[in-house]
């Protein structure tokens, strides 16, 4: 968000910090499904179950000193506009987010033909990947670009946060669902032979049987694979050799 500025006046910060704490906790409310991002005040929050989905580029750190800063704007550019598309491609999605190198969303999954929905898209995304290293290599980018992708399932807590009457607030999810959908996308393409996909426990089981067997489950007692959108791979096949 673009900055606007304004002064500092610290009696009045810390007469906010009083105001925000002497909040309620019943100003945050349980629903059935995360609402519009309207809704919220910055007095108010939100309870909801939801699924969150990660993806990030690994050993991103090493890919300045392989290519020139207009060359990775390029690079960074086909990889956040094509996640984005994806992630953005279902009608509950909640919100769509980058930061840096990664692309995430939160998803209301109220039905478990949604919880499918959302690993359709990290399908998708795991597809994206093979075609946008084909095109790379084409243009010139002699380093194949992995990425992690993660998915989880839980209770997250929706608020505004940013300075009341600044016009500079954003929308932040709290919750374990978050954080765990994060460090499964850190796991994914971590080593030889590691698959993209990380899938929490919880967010498998609410997959249908199909969808189940295209997983193995591992040592922690999450799930993995190296699932693909069938369509674009054969596109991959038949336009990529």
């Amino acid at each position: 968000m673009d900055s606007n500025y304004r002064t500092y006046d610290y009696i009045t910060s810390f007469e906010r910090i009083d105001a925000i704490l002497a909040l309620p906790q019943g100003n945050y409310e349980e629903q059935d499904s995360l609402p519009h991002r309207d809704t919220l005040t910055y007095t108010n929050g939100f309870y909801a179950y939801c699924s969150a989905l990660f993806i990030d580029i690994r050993e991103s750190s090493t890919l300045p000193s392989k290519y020139n800063r207009p060359a990775l704007a390029k690079l960074y550019r086909a990889f956040i506009s094509e996640m984005v598309a994806i992630f953005n491609s279902t009608t509950f999605a909640r919100e769509i987010n980058i930061v840096g190198d990664c692309v995430w969303g939160v998803y209301n999954t109220s039905l478990k033909s949604e919880v499918d929905e959302v690993f359709g898209l990290a399908a998708r995304a795991n597809s994206l990947m093979k075609t946008l290293n084909y095109k790379l290599k084409k243009a010139g980018y002699d380093t194949p670009v992995k990425a992690g992708i993660g998915i989880s399932y839980g209770r997250a807590l929706m608020i505004k946060a940013g300075s009341n009457g600044s016009g500079i607030n954003d929308v932040v999810y709290m919750g374990d669902v978050v954080n765990a959908a994060a460090k499964l996308a850190a796991a994914g393409s971590n080593g030889y032979g590691v698959p993209a996909l990380m899938i929490a426990g919880v967010f498998q089981h609410n997959l249908n049987d199909h969808n189940k067997g295209l997983l193995t489950r591992r040592a922690d007692g999450t799930y993995q694979g190296n699932v693909i959108n069938t369509a674009m791979d054969e596109w991959h096949t038949e336009n990529c050799t």
